[in-house]
């Protein structure tokens, strides 16, 4: 499936640069071109593989937006000719899909991703799909409001919006930072395998999945969530049917980006390894039990032949929204959005004495 990625705000700078850097690593060549744009100056400077654009200079002066959305939407507005601009000759005629990478909580991304969605497709006549991150529990209730407005935009402006809940990839114990780079490598792995799933590497598959089958699984628009999992393969087929169908288990029950997110409008299940350890049976009888747990019956299945001892699932959801994850966030974005209004009081008044003056 040929792409194009534009990343907005720093976390999406980085998935976007990390996805470009697999992309190239695997020789995929799914990436057909990644643009990364941000307010904040210094974030930009950081990325090597992708292209730049700094956006909203007149504004915050290359400083970023500090978590304020609504200044990140004005600044995308503002600028949105120059970056549309900037995507010459990287949305080739060959891209199938254009995807916008965004973490949700903070301001230039939450802000700035609707925006752009929105313009592309005006412009494009391709699906564009958004890559949203939601915020963890714990990082505070800026980003939970943040991400709640952003979603509830993208889910009208894109074709599709996948999420990955920061809480569901990273280990426990982990530093902040440390969980940031496991979750920005795994979202790099799993969205590159997704992407790159109509590119045979080694050998040729029995049913290879195209990019049509992923296009028309996110058709059902709304949310999309991506589950992934592997094991060691064997190299007789036969013995890898219960293996295909322990990762396809664990994939959408314990390896989604979107815990909890069962059920769906529709499935598409790849399964990847060397052609000649896919089982066919395996792959089929993952692929009814997948119907069956999605309460789809519109799941999809093929092979991904690739050149590794392993084998693995990817289960992509289309149309999840009813996932009770995303109803949680949700209800956590509003009170934070609600624990905001009520703090938004004038504290000056705290201050008040009648005894004493006004300083000016």
């Amino acid at each position: 499936m040929k792409v194009a990625l534009i990343g907005v705000g720093q976390a999406g700078g980085k998935i976007t640069e990390r996805l470009a850097r697999f992309d190239a690593n695997m020789d995929f060549g799914a990436v057909q071109g990644a643009l990364a744009v941000n307010s904040a100056k210094p974030d930009l400077q950081s990325l090597d593989v992708v292209d730049t654009k700094l956006i909203g200079a007149d504004r915050v002066n290359g400083h970023g937006v500090g978590g304020d959305n609504e200044l990140g939407t004005e600044v995308m507005q503002a600028d949105i000719q120059q970056v549309l601009g900037a995507l010459d000759g990287r949305v080739t005629s060959s891209a199938e899909a254009i995807v916008v990478v965004a973490g949700l909580g903070g301001g230039t991304g939450s802000g700035g991703a609707p925006v752009l969605v929105h313009n592309l497709q005006q412009v494009y006549d391709v699906p564009v799909y958004a890559l949203g991150v939601l915020p963890g529990r714990n990082e505070g209730a800026l980003y939970q409001a943040n991400a709640g407005r952003s979603l509830k935009t993208l889910l009208r402006e894109a074709d599709s919006t996948l999420l990955i809940d920061n809480d569901a990839w990273h280990e426990q114990g982990e530093s902040v930072e440390g969980a940031f780079e496991t979750i920005n490598d795994r979202i790099a792995k799993r969205v590159g395998l997704l992407f790159a799933s109509g590119e045979a590497v080694e050998g040729v598959g029995e049913s290879v999945v195209d990019s049509s089958e992923v296009i028309n699984t996110l058709r059902a628009g709304g949310v999309a969530a991506l589950g992934y999992a592997t094991e060691v393969a064997s190299e007789d087929s036969a013995e890898n049917i219960n293996t295909a169908m322990t990762v396809s288990r664990q994939a959408l029950l314990t390896g989604t980006s979107l815990p909890d997110a069962t059920t769906a409008d529709s499935a598409l299940l790849v399964i990847a390894g060397q052609p000649d350890a896919i089982p066919r049976k395996g792959v089929e009888r993952a692929r009814r039990w997948l119907e069956d747990e999605t309460g789809s019956m519109q799941v999809r299945g093929g092979d991904f032949p690739l050149d590794s001892d392993r084998l693995g699932a990817l289960v992509l959801l289309g149309g999840a929204e009813r996932s009770d994850r995303v109803q949680a966030f949700m209800e956590r974005a509003r009170e934070a959005k609600e624990a905001q209004e009520e703090e938004s009081t004038d504290h000056a008044e705290e201050f008040a004495d009648d005894r004493l003056e006004n300083l000016f």
